[in-house]
């Protein structure tokens, strides 16, 4: 997959396009991604991709916009986990808010990536004030001969599938549901980084994973599997907060325990899959309190795993 930072002024090949956030590549983003790479190859074309860096709202209102449920990274590979032959990230600035529907659809869509079919959501809106939206891509599209598709939103349970609906199970603590919404486990991906080393103190060493986003969708102690390391999964306990038993402060700070392990993985990118809540995150009165409870979640996530085992024999 080829990933371009903005767009050109003039495209050097057509496309088969969709645009939009792709905030955790859900079930619904994977639907409508599904349909992109089938009129792509139909047309013998690129399935394309245009997203935007940082997300409008973290632009206009970074106090209020939501929390990301994947990097930028996580993202890019996601997109090429869905056929994606082309990405085109392009920074939102206030520059391109201020751009017209019209303006965008003549500059980004017709010059800049010379689209010949158009995916997006059923309730899609661009351009200043959101002026743009379906029936205005469908009759600039006959001016412009390109063809303008509707992909139609897509619920699981009843329920529809959105990266909103992704972040209110993560912050509720139901994992399963946010498990069911996105098709996958929810995964954090960073690299194990070298720490205060308090955790092999008490007894517990940790893997510190970097992490970059000052807010993240959830917070506790979790069941987790850990990719990168071996060929297969490791379980392990993961605390994902502020840690405010040793006071370090409001920034995240994801740590896993893993089971019966003991090896040096300093430098390893490695991807955390979460499976089960097991608690939030709380402040103990000393350490010794602390460890008494880590172990109890260690103890509950071997208990979630022998379960997890002996239900998949069944």
């Amino acid at each position: 997959m080829l990933v371009f930072r903005g767009v050109p002024e003039r495209a050097t090949t057509s496309t088969v396009l969709t645009i939009g956030n792709f905030d955790g590549v859900h079930r619904g983003h994977r639907a409508l991604l599904s349909e992109l790479t089938a009129k792509a190859r139909e047309l013998a074309l690129p399935a394309t991709v245009l997203t935007f860096e940082p997300h409008p709202r973290e632009l206009f209102a970074p106090d209020q916009a939501p929390a990301r449920l994947a990097s930028l990274r996580d993202k890019i590979e996601l997109l090429a986990d869905c056929g994606v032959d082309r990405v085109h990230v392009c920074r939102f600035t206030r520059n391109l808010a201020a751009l017209t529907a019209e303006q965008f659809i003549e500059r980004i869509l017709v010059h800049g990536l010379s689209v010949r079919h158009l995916i997006v959501g059923d309730d899609f809106r661009f351009g200043k004030g959101r002026g743009g939206d379906f029936g205005l891509l469908q009759r600039t599209g006959q001016e412009h001969r390109f063809v303008v598709e509707a992909m139609h939103t897509v619920d699981f349970g009843g329920i529809r599938v959105s990266s909103s609906a992704v972040r209110e199970a993560l912050a509720a603590g139901n994992i399963e549901h946010a498990e069911e919404l996105l098709g996958r486990a929810y995964v954090i991906a960073g690299r194990v980084m070298d720490g205060r080393k308090l955790g092999r103190t008490i007894g517990f060493p940790t893997a510190n994973i970097q992490v970059r986003r000052k807010r993240l969708p959830l917070s506790g102690v979790f069941a987790v599997t850990v990719s990168g390391i071996d060929a297969h999964p490791l379980p392990g306990a993961a605390n994902i907060g502020v840690r405010p038993t040793v006071a370090e402060g409001l920034q995240p700070v994801l740590e896993v325990h893993l089971l019966d392990f003991d090896r040096d993985i300093y430098g390893t990118h490695v991807d955390v899959n979460f499976l089960h809540k097991l608690r939030d995150e709380a402040k103990f009165d000393s350490l010794d309190a602390l460890k008494a409870q880590i172990a109890r979640d260690v103890a509950d996530v071997k208990g979630f795993f022998y379960r997890r085992g002996a239900e998949a024999q069944r």
